[in-house]
């Protein structure tokens, strides 16, 4: 058992991951499909995060630092990717929740721990709709299951990724006119740093937070703040894409780039979404979408470390 005095869990070293793990979004989205596929259907989407995982090499063939470049993507659709990356030594993170729940659950039930076991990532991910000011009963059933999980990485030192979205309660959104934009700058950080200390408070020890952009520096080194508080020293905090365009993506990994703590990124569908379209389409062949692909996520690479301070 672990002693306070003992080093918490963290992973500060650079992290530039292209996330494809999206299901139902992304089934629905980008095919128009709902669940349970057929076999050709799965295969079908299966051979389509196959492109973004081409894409993610032809970046590396570009000069993407290899021990900082990673992929995060589901069993479900990946399982095959998974295989290939550690076998070429690539970073691997592999999600754990529940495909479109509100709640967090694990996909696999009580076999989260055989299946992290068996695919044997880098990291293992969680995503969580968690506001502090929210549901306060499911904000409990979440935490007990999230607690499970950081233990289980814990005692495999396997690395925790907890991606946070804070949603805006109705009460929230209200009080700032039904804005989001106003949510996003007024109230979500303060809300973000709460969640992340009563997480803490309540055992739950990820080694990276995945964090939704943020437009002030002040704020971003609000989070690292509350992340590494408590001997936390070693807590990496990355900067999500949230599907945002181009221009807003950029200006969220600036901002974070010039707080010490940040220490990368999480850039999915902003990376390949158009791509995979164009693909799909016929407008785009399979080399020109992977490329497509691999020069945006490269892209985010250079804006990232130009940021640096």
């Amino acid at each position: 058992m672990m002693s306070t005095a003992q080093a918490k869990p963290g992973y500060d070293k650079p992290l530039y991951i292209l996330p494809f793990d999206h299901r139902s979004s992304y089934i629905k989205g980008m095919f128009s499909l709902k669940p349970p596929l057929t076999d050709e259907q799965h295969a079908k989407v299966a051979d389509s995060k196959q492109l973004i995982y081409e894409g993610f090499k032809v970046a590396l063939k570009q000069g993407v630092a290899a021990g900082a470049a990673g992929i995060l993507v589901d069993e479900e659709f990946g399982a095959d990717i998974l295989q290939d990356a550690a076998k070429h030594g690539f970073l691997t993170a592999v999600s754990t929740e529940q495909s479109g729940s509100e709640e967090f659950d694990f996909e696999y039930g009580e076999a989260f721990g055989a299946h992290l076991d068996a695919v044997k990532p880098t990291f293992a991910k969680a995503l969580v709709r968690y506001n502090p000011e929210g549901d306060a009963d499911m904000n409990a059933r979440q935490t007990a299951r999230l607690k499970r999980l950081s233990d289980f990485c814990i005692e495999k030192g396997l690395p925790f990724m907890f991606e946070l979205l804070v949603p805006a309660t109705d009460a929230q959104l209200a009080s700032v006119g039904g804005d989001k934009d106003a949510f996003d700058e007024k109230l979500r950080p303060t809300l973000m740093r709460q969640a992340i200390e009563r997480l803490q408070d309540d055992g739950v020890e990820p080694a990276i937070w995945k964090i939704e952009g943020l437009d002030s520096k002040t704020d971003a080194a609000m989070i690292v703040k509350s992340a590494r508080r408590d001997g936390r020293d070693r807590v990496g905090c990355i900067v999500l894409g949230r599907g945002a365009d181009a221009k807003k993506v950029g200006f969220w990994l600036k901002t974070a780039a010039s707080v010490p703590g940040f220490t990368g990124f999480a850039v999915g569908r902003t990376s390949f979404w158009d791509a995979v379209a164009g693909y799909e389409k016929n407008t785009l062949s399979r080399e020109e979408a992977a490329a497509k692909i691999g020069t945006q996520y490269r892209e985010w690479v250079q804006t990232f470390e130009a940021g640096l301070k």
